[in-house]
């Protein structure tokens, strides 16, 4: 079996640490003819979310707050009664009964918003069930992460990323929030045409505005691989099949979803953001890594997949 093509952006896949397959290929701007380098940054859209889990968890070890506080302690305002009894361990694992984008329909993605405004719009739908009563993918349950550690912090959540997260893996070409005025930054594209971003300032904040290079997303995946960054039990945690997502075999963790890829044991985790995707994999039975960053819309990151079955792989 040949190894996927990709004509747009970044394919690696490490065996241990050796690099089996390094492909950069591709246009980064249609408009401006600019390629894509190693040095391009892509949106990684919901493995942003790892990033949150990650923050949360490192503010627990440092005894700032506890998964298993509510998360109205931790928010502005009076939220609604119905949120009393969800925790971050909730809004972690997806459990949380919140709703994903499609379920806040006033809730615009491409525009900017206060973040107590949007607060406020998760706040004027019931959730869809009682806390840890079942699974539902929810974005905006980690824009509610994202606050917590603002508040918990004291500082703007980006900034915490930079610092205390990023700056210590080394990931120098990775950052939070809206790419305006930042080099080597891919333009999303949608039928080969450039298309506008979501905000990410805002609206996604926790929930898939990071940006990363494809070296630094394989460095990402050393935090479960190698127990960077946190503590072992932080890492048990984050890789622990919590709640079961109707798939066959497969649970959410935090940030990661716990699962069969390509028949095997996995975490693994895809992103999806206007003219964007993005897939990042660990298999720890074959110690594999697989990273797939793109700026274009049409890719369907499942079928990069086999590449881990490539003879460059084994």
């Amino acid at each position: 079996m040949s190894t996927p093509s990709l004509e747009h952006g970044v394919l690696l896949l490490t065996r241990g640490d050796e690099l089996a397959v390094d492909r950069v290929a591709g246009v980064a701007d249609e408009a401006s003819g600019r390629l894509c380098t190693a040095a391009t940054r892509f949106q990684i859209a919901s493995i942003s979310k790892q990033m949150a889990a990650v923050a949360v968890l490192l503010l627990a070890e440092r005894g700032a707050l506890s998964l298993s506080d509510p998360v109205v302690r931790r928010l502005p305002g009076t939220p609604p009664p119905e949120w009393s009894g969800i925790t971050l361990h909730h809004l972690l694992t997806h459990t949380s009964g919140l709703g994903h984008w499609e379920d806040y329909p006033a809730i615009d993605l491409h525009g900017p918003a206060e973040p107590d405004e949007l607060l406020d719009r998760f706040a004027a739908l019931p959730p869809l069930f009682r806390p840890g009563a079942g699974w539902h993918y929810s974005s905006p349950g980690y824009v509610l992460l994202a606050r917590t550690v603002e508040r918990v912090a004291d500082r703007p959540y980006a900034e915490f990323l930079a610092d205390e997260v990023f700056a210590p893996l080394g990931m120098t070409g990775s950052f939070a929030g809206a790419g305006d005025g930042r080099p080597d930054v891919a333009v999303g594209h949608v039928g080969g045409r450039p298309v506008p971003s979501w905000d990410l300032a805002t609206v996604s904040m926790g929930a898939g505005d990071v940006w990363c290079t494809g070296a630094d997303l394989l460095t990402w995946l050393d935090v479960p691989r190698r127990g960077r960054l946190l503590a072992p039990e932080s890492v048990a945690a984050m890789t622990a099949p919590h709640a079961p997502t109707g798939r066959p075999d497969e649970a959410y963790g935090y940030g990661f979803f716990v699962g069969p890829l390509a028949g095997r044991r996995a975490l693994h985790h895809s992103g999806d953001n206007g003219g964007y995707k993005a897939f990042a994999a660990w298999l720890p039975e074959s110690d594999q890594r697989l990273v797939l960053l793109t700026n274009r819309a049409e890719v369907d990151p499942r079928t990069i997949t086999s590449a881990l079955d490539t003879p460059e792989a084994r």
